[in-house]
């Protein structure tokens, strides 16, 4: 018995043959598949050749279907439109795009990432990448979904999801040790002040300042001062019992109600900046960027 498998001409063949019958040109046939226009010409050559029949007519500027083209062509576009079926069944489910969300460093470290484990447990399928970074992200141009942004109250882009407060904050033991335990602002003076980096190269950051202005202490000077780059390694300084710092409220306050920090004294006094939810266009398609708003903003509500 023949094995008609080996009278079939190469697959490649035949999809040169139709881009040229679908084109009616070489040209344009040659540039959708991304070959020299020779090389599409030969393989066209080839088929003819094995099939010992012209598939197309040269005719002035334009090539034309021999009757065996035409045969030929109806039935090479539907096995290729049952082999696209066929292919399209069995292939592996492509995994959907991770879903992307960008940060500030420490809204992602201390209130974001804690809680994440209630969302992915809610939607095991949804696989969330976290850009935490100062940078400010273009969500369309950078191809982020949401963008959570820590920005002036007054003239903030998108929706807020929370304020924010400062409050002295500290470990335990700190607030307790002898012979200067914290009770009241003046026992700074034993105590070193961790602080973040000022661009502005003030002396002590604008947190301070006005805090122990309205404190009543504004020309306190501490023991020592701690000076940080980020606002996370000013917070695990003072978990490690390296001095006080100014909490930021709502993101320490799962610290706080584990007691890993305390507050020694003095009441939280908010800020003129704000926590704000921003989705791209994209977002709009997608449910899971959907479900990850809606959770963050049920996140956001019990704060």
């Amino acid at each position: 018995m023949s094995n008609n498998a080996d009278r079939l001409p190469p697959l490649d063949l035949l999809v040169a043959f139709e881009a040229v019958a679908r084109h009616g040109s070489i040209t344009l046939a040659a540039a959708e598949r991304f070959i020299t226009q020779s090389a599409l010409s030969r393989q066209v050559q080839a088929l003819e050749s094995a099939l010992g029949v012209l598939m197309f007519e040269r005719r002035h500027r334009a090539l034309v279907l021999t009757p065996a083209g035409e045969r030929l062509l109806a039935a090479t576009r539907a096995a290729l439109a049952q082999l696209g079926e066929a292919m399209a069944a069995v292939r592996a489910p492509r995994p959907p795009a991770p879903l992307a969300l960008t940060t500030t460093p420490s809204f992602a470290a201390l209130w974001l990432i804690p809680r994440l484990a209630g969302f992915t447990g809610e939607y095991p399928g949804v696989d969330v990448r976290i850009d935490a970074s100062f940078e400010r992200r273009d969500l369309r141009r950078d191809g982020f979904d949401i963008a959570v942004r820590y920005q002036p109250i007054v003239g903030g882009d998108g929706e807020r999801l929370f304020g924010e407060a400062l409050v002295p904050v500290c470990s335990p033991v700190l607030q307790r040790r002898k012979p200067h335990p914290l009770r009241t602002p003046a026992d700074l003076v034993h105590h070193t002040l961790l602080q973040v980096a000022d661009p502005g190269g003030a002396s002590m950051p604008l947190e301070w300042e006005p805090w122990l202005r309205q404190l009543g202490q504004p020309q306190l000077q501490p023991a020592a001062r701690l000076t940080f780059n980020s606002y996370n390694e000013a917070i695990a300084a003072a978990l490690a019992g390296h001095g006080v710092t100014l909490g930021r409220r709502p993101l320490i306050d799962a610290l706080l109600k584990k007691r890993q920090l305390a507050v020694p004294f003095g009441e939280a006094t908010d800020t003129a900046r704000a926590y704000f939810l921003l989705l791209s266009p994209a977002a709009a398609n997608r449910p899971d960027a959907q479900a990850l708003a809606t959770w963050l903003r049920g996140q956001a509500a019990s704060v």
